[in-house]
């Protein structure tokens, strides 16, 4: 259950002033399938207004976006019958922050080593990020483990957290970097946190351990963009 901001959430609220990073934003979370209620919890901590996203009309009205952890084939599938997946891509290639863990790194990944194949179709992913990810590399559910992680600076407006606490459930690892991606940690030397332009996305899920900091840097992200929104 997340209660407060983290210690990297109070520090950033330290940088960007007497209010909280988020105050006043709305920033969504995919609400298709998988662990939404958690990240709606960290992104009221760091005091956005979260925004449950479903339609193409929902998408519209936020200004940050979390892909969150799941079953990425079904959330893939579920894209296309609620025809969300041309507008994700549009808002990603226009600047739109997301934050994706697990299986929305998954989704952002431009390939997909292992796609599972599902009624003769291979697993889709709505790209934009420069890696190659193969799904479920660290083992399946018994083989959870969580540990702190120290991470690279990232972004030159907005610096991210130097650390989180991180929680790897049945998680996908990065197998190849791109052009135009920062490596910002790994584990037993596999990228697990990558960070180009507007997309960070982790291998595990800093929610489930209560950690914000990094909600904290999606909702300052999406703050930027709203203040500079033409008036």
């Amino acid at each position: 259950m997340v209660s407060t901001l983290s210690t990297e959430a109070a520090r950033l609220h330290g940088t960007w002033g007497a209010q909280a990073p988020g105050d006043g934003v709305r920033v969504g979370v995919l609400a298709l399938q998988g662990d939404v209620r958690e990240h709606v919890e960290a992104l009221r901590a760091v005091g956005a207004e979260p925004v449950p996203v479903r339609r193409a009309s929902e998408l519209a009205s936020v200004d940050g976006l979390i892909l969150p952890g799941g079953e990425s084939t079904a959330i893939a599938h579920l894209l296309r019958v609620f025809e969300l997946m041309e507008p994700l891509r549009a808002a990603i290639a226009g600047g739109l922050p997301v934050l994706g863990t697990c299986a929305g790194m998954i989704l952002l990944s431009d390939t997909i080593a292992d796609p599972a194949v599902v009624r003769g179709q291979e697993q889709e992913s709505i790209g934009g990020l420069n890696v190659t990810v193969r799904r479920n590399a660290f083992g399946r559910q018994v083989d959870s483990f969580e540990q702190d992680l120290e991470l690279a600076a990232w972004g030159a407006s907005l610096p991210g957290p130097s650390s989180v606490r991180a929680v790897f459930i049945r998680a996908p690892r990065i197998e190849e970097v791109g052009e135009g991606v920062s490596v910002l940690a790994t584990v037993d030397g596999h990228p697990v946190a990558v960070a180009q332009g507007n997309l960070v996305a982790t291998s595990f899920h800093p929610e489930s351990a209560g950690e914000t900091a990094l909600h904290a840097w999606l909702a300052a992200a999406a703050g930027e963009r709203v203040a500079g929104r033409p008036a």
